[in-house]
């Protein structure tokens, strides 16, 4: 890559490739390099192929006037929706920040689109950056009208908890027949919002959940009007330090190795349907996460590392040219 220096004023753009348990992310300096369209830079970012790859793109952005913040995160899947909020994110949004000299405040205060959410962030390692984030998630959402949830029978202002889903649910989902035995699903559906929507689901067996297919289906059912990231989750230990393994497929990225605010909804079904207790400890594709929830309208606590594997510049006039969407 050339350095910026190598390029004409304008064309340059630094970012620093970042993840949390293999959430993989590219970060950019909003103070140093503002973005007219990061949808659109997103999209490309994230590409393998012409860009860099990754889930997505994460601005770390000046604060909001008047918002009592530090930083200032937005977060944009692969496919350029911006989302509410990202757990594995900003945890790296942290390291971003205190690594670089940007703030250094203990706890960091993190703008983001569910509300400012404090981090608290560990240094480690041979050279002393930060390496590991405690974020407070906030409290968990649970009225289906505020997830956003629409579904038959179900109150707007009720919590969906525990809700049976009826055998024909799965009639369009395009899984091989016999896929909700083999992995032992409990046909029954829990829903919470941590900011950004989560659909919970148990089973005895993830690895054997079809998730190409039953993922995107359940993402893009018409009783989420804005779409839903999807959980299937196998209780390996109910007391004590729980623990649970979970399987994940993010709305507007599909698959991913981890989702921070999918483990913190994970740990709240669990209490709310005594599957499991507080702390529980989830074992993620790309690693663990400890959550923590007391109740009620406790915030959930989840701690988890932050990892920097590169760092560079953009040249924009390689940004390939978008066709009409």
């Amino acid at each position: 890559m050339k350095s910026p220096r190598e390029l004409p004023s304008g064309q340059a753009i630094g970012f620093a490739k970042m993840h949390g348990l293999g959430n993989d992310y590219v970060y950019v300096d909003g103070t140093q390099h503002p973005v007219s369209d990061p949808s659109a830079l997103a999209r490309w970012v994230s590409d393998r192929h012409v860009g860099i790859g990754s889930d997505g793109l994460i601005m770390v952005d000046p604060v909001t006037p008047g918002v009592a913040a530090d930083v200032r995160m937005r977060m944009y899947n692969a496919d350029g929706s911006e989302g509410m909020m990202c757990g594995n994110g900003i945890r790296c949004v942290a390291k971003f920040a205190v690594d670089r000299g940007l703030c250094d405040r203990q706890p960091l205060r993190v703008e983001t689109r569910r509300g400012v959410l404090d981090v608290h962030w560990m240094r480690g390692g041979h050279d002393g950056t930060v390496h590991e984030a405690m974020v407070s998630m906030g409290a968990p959402i649970l009225a289906a009208a505020r997830i956003p949830a629409s579904i038959p029978g179900v109150s707007l202002s009720a919590a969906v908890v525990d809700f049976a889903l009826p055998d024909e649910f799965w009639t369009l989902a395009g899984a091989p027949a016999g896929w909700q035995k083999a992995c032992g699903l409990d046909p029954r559906m829990t829903l919470v919002s941590m900011g950004n929507p989560h659909a919970v689901l148990w089973c005895a067996d993830v690895a054997r959940v079809p998730l190409e297919q039953v993922g995107p289906f359940m993402e893009r059912h018409a009783w989420f009007p804005e779409r839903i990231n999807v959980h299937f989750v196998q209780v390996l230990n109910a007391t004590g330090m729980a623990e649970v393994r979970m399987r994940t497929w993010e709305r507007g990225s599909g698959a991913t190795q981890a989702c921070g605010t999918g483990a913190s909804a994970v740990c709240v079904a669990g209490v709310m349907t005594g599957r499991t207790c507080s702390p529980v400890r989830a074992h993620l594709p790309g690693g663990d996460l400890l959550l923590e929830w007391e109740g009620s309208e406790s915030s959930v606590q989840m701690t988890g590392p932050a990892v920097e594997v590169f760092e560079g510049t953009l040249d924009l006039a390689a940004q390939p040219q978008e066709r009409e969407r």
